[in-house]
């Protein structure tokens, strides 16, 4: 299996030393990286440009220039030495957004914001020719969570964006509606209900839980505006002055019907996929912390219900069952076997059936910072790699390598290359402590 790296910010931590990381990355496997958030960190910790921003490109897109700020340019001067002996090694490049910034157009006449953003693409591939590409996070992406969590939830109209669903169309009056209508649907469920149609298909589903039309309204309206950013994001790849990449960053397919991110339609107009295999526990972004969340908001809003009624209702709306869990209590103990062979096994199919296998690149991690999830064990990592494998996976990548532990680095040097050495002299993954400092 071929290997990506995340190198995530601050940049600061590669740029003396890239080449002795780079040379042990290429031993275990490494054959591209993708490099951001696009910042470097000043001395009084303001965020600062890795490039100097072309105004003509923002004027060509109808749009204001970003002001001028301070930089530092003996950074700058580095992080492309880093980028050239990257791209001297025949790895693939892309950037983790796009930097620069500038004005934006009327909400009217540029209803997803693509236009601006396609803006600062231009900049940034025109600042590093060593890119072949953008990776944005989670486009078009939908609330998920049920219960506010991580900036949002589920049942309300995301502040910023009653401009956007107005200016395609849609009446605010109405999705409220329906966000109130089910909000309500969701407080009134009952054991005889839950024990007659939650296992019982999609059209018990929606009487169980009893989406009218106001609701299909309101999922159909979260559905447009989420495409229509998808769309629009790439169809402004082709104006662009050379072939860029885009690659898009979706939760795992379980989630991608509610987060609204069509595996197939961004498969057929995005260069990559890059599905969050992401499954720890608590955190943000994690399956088992997100489907925990959702059993104990049905429950706290329907204490008549058990709990094991409750993940009948999770798996009823999200399609998620966990093998061997049947309780809360149960999703503390770790991760049993089954779960690798049959929902990582499973996910991935689906996103690879969805799109291709050459676009398919999973966003591996295990927890930890910056999703502030439980911690999984290399042994996880080992074991979703390998069910990844066994469903037709062929490239992956890592996020990111500021929290890359000494284990997980032999993990995926072993299967993907020579297998790490572990000298302490040389390259040596930042979370696990070297052996002199203990």
């Amino acid at each position: 299996m071929e290997a990506w790296i995340f190198v995530h910010d601050p940049l600061e931590r590669y740029l003396d030393d890239y080449k002795r990381t780079f040379d042990a990355w290429e031993a275990g496997g490494v054959r591209g990286i993708v490099v951001g958030y696009l910042r470097f960190i000043g001395e009084n910790g303001e965020n600062l440009p890795t490039f100097h921003s072309d105004p003509a490109v923002y004027k060509s897109f109808g749009i204001a220039p970003p002001a001028e700020g301070p930089r530092d340019p003996e950074k700058e001067k580095k992080f492309q030495a880093m980028l050239d002996d990257a791209a001297s090694r025949g790895w693939h490049i892309m950037t983790f957004y796009a930097a620069g910034g500038g004005g934006s157009l009327p909400v009217e006449d540029d209803p997803h914001g693509v236009i601006s953003y396609a803006a600062r693409i231009q900049d940034t591939m025109n600042a590093l020719p060593q890119a072949h590409g953008i990776v944005q996070d989670g486009p078009g992406e939908q609330h998920y969570e049920l219960a506010f969590h991580h900036g949002g939830e589920l049942l309300e109209i995301r502040p910023g964006s009653e401009e956007r669903f107005s200016a395609l169309g849609f009446s605010l009056e109405r999705l409220q509606r329906g966000i109130d209508h089910l909000r309500t649907s969701l407080h009134g469920l009952t054991p005889a209900a839950v024990r007659y149609q939650a296992a019982a298909g999609t059209l018990a589903g929606m009487q169980l839980f009893d989406i009218n039309e106001d609701v299909i309204y309101w999922l159909r309206a979260r559905r447009e505006l989420a495409l229509g950013y998808i769309e629009g994001l790439a169809e402004q790849m082709p104006g662009l002055n050379r072939k860029v990449e885009l690659g898009g960053i979706p939760r795992t397919a379980a989630f991608s019907s509610l987060t609204c991110q069509d595996y197939v339609e961004m498969g057929r107009l995005f260069d990559y996929v890059f599905p969050k295999h992401y499954y720890w526990h608590r955190g943000f972004d994690g399956l088992y912390g997100t489907l925990a969340r959702w059993v104990k908001q049905l429950n706290a809003w329907n204490p008549q219900l058990s709990e094991a009624q409750c993940f009948a209702l999770a798996k009823a709306w999200l399609g998620i069952e966990l093998p061997n869990v049947s309780s809360l209590a149960e999703m503390d103990l770790g991760f049993p076997p089954a779960f690798f062979e049959q929902v990582v096994y499973t996910e991935t199919r689906r996103a690879i059936a969805a799109s291709s296998t050459e676009k398919v690149l999973p966003w591996v991690d295990t927890g930890r910072m910056p999703h502030g999830g439980d911690p999984m064990t290399a042994g996880d990592l080992h074991q979703i790699l390998q069910a990844s494998q066994t469903a037709g996976l062929t490239q992956f990548l890592f996020h990111n390598h500021g929290h890359l532990t000494a284990s997980e680095w032999q993990v995926i040097s072993r299967l993907c290359g020579k297998p790490w050495d572990e000298d302490p002299t040389g390259y040596w993954p930042p979370s696990t402590p070297k052996p002199a400092s203990f």
